[in-house]
């Protein structure tokens, strides 16, 4: 088969390989779709020690199962691989498994025209649902989990809230998407790309290069951070409310914590969401099939034979996709 392999920091081939063995409780997915994800990119540039190359990246997919339990279904998956018996999995906390592995981190991912991963990972899809929208079942996930963590910590109706959303990437622009959907009606996304504000702009939202115009202190009920930067958790910090809620999505860097005073003396909330739990998919993809979220046209597709030009034009900002989908 054909696969996408990380060689080391910015260095993406494509390269001929074999299908891995399938194991026991296994099955074996036909990628349709898969989407680059802002963790791949991260190990791209040689940041992420978990992701040793050479190694198949990726973990946004959907697919046709070709062998095992779900034998021609259409399927998406939960990348995440749990122990099922740990407290966290018996709680219904398996994203914090204490035994988790995971495709395109600890075992070959989906950047290739097939991939094996566990049976109970596998997710059946309606027919309604092509797959490059089921390929964003994984990042939307993402941001529902953690908008249902931000809901329940608001001292007032989301509705009633004033929302900021840091990072105009696929988790800040689909965690737009759904805190328009759950009726916030005072939202503002900033990005300092000129071409992801444009896509935002397009998709109906207000929108600021935070570097053009600062940001009023003490003025959203919460904060999205999509980004997960120094930068971002200061201005987080600082455009929040008193008593105002920060929600920490995105993993940028562990360069600076926020600032511990400001966060005490205006009594924050800040909290951090990792990843879903398998009912957060299954919602997920329910969401995605009612077309609440709208019409995608955001996401931009390509074959897999131009992974490498993909991982470079995210990089450098050439792009004004939030998500670019890769087919083989």
């Amino acid at each position: 088969m054909r696969a996408l392999y990380y060689l080391g920091p910015e260095r993406i081939e494509l390269r001929e390989t074999e299908e891995p063995a399938l194991a026991p409780g296994e099955s074996r997915v036909r990628i349709q779709a898969t989407g680059i994800c802002g963790s791949d990119l991260h190990a791209y540039h040689g940041h992420d020690p978990r992701r040793q190359p050479p190694l198949i990246l990726g973990h946004e997919a959907a697919g046709e199962v070709v062998e095992g339990a779900l034998a021609g279904k259409r399927v998406t998956m939960n990348p995440l691989i749990v122990c099922g018996v740990c407290d966290y999995c018996l709680a219904g906390q398996q994203n914090l498994c204490s035994n988790r592995t995971m495709i395109g981190m600890t075992r070959a991912g989906s950047f290739a025209e097939s991939v094996t991963i566990p049976d109970h990972c596998l997710i059946e899809l309606p027919d309604t649902l092509p797959a490059v929208a089921a390929a964003l079942t994984e990042p939307a996930a993402t941001s529902l989990h953690g908008i249902n963590r931000l809901e329940r910590s608001l001292p007032r109706s989301l509705s009633e809230a004033s929302v900021l959303v840091i990072g105009a990437g696929a988790i800040g622009l689909l965690s737009a998407l759904m805190l328009r959907q759950r009726g916030v009606r005072n939202l503002l996304v900033v990005d300092t790309n000129p071409l992801r504000r444009e896509t935002a702009i397009r998709a109906g939202f207000e929108t600021l290069d935070p570097r053009d115009k600062a940001l009023p202190s003490d003025s959203f009920h919460a904060v999205v951070d999509c980004v997960g930067a120094a930068p971002t958790r200061e201005m987080s910090v600082k455009a929040v409310r008193p008593a105002g809620v920060v929600l920490h999505l995105g993993l940028q860097d562990n360069a600076q914590g926020p600032d511990a005073r400001a966060i005490t003396l205006k009594e924050l909330t800040f909290l951090g969401a990792y990843t879903y739990t398998p009912s957060d998919l299954r919602a997920t993809v329910a969401l995605l099939d009612s077309r609440a979220l709208g019409d995608l046209e955001w996401v931009e597709v390509r074959r897999l034979d131009q992974g490498a030009a993909a991982f470079a034009d995210l990089v450098a900002g050439n792009t004004a996709a939030a998500k670019i989908v890769l087919q083989p």
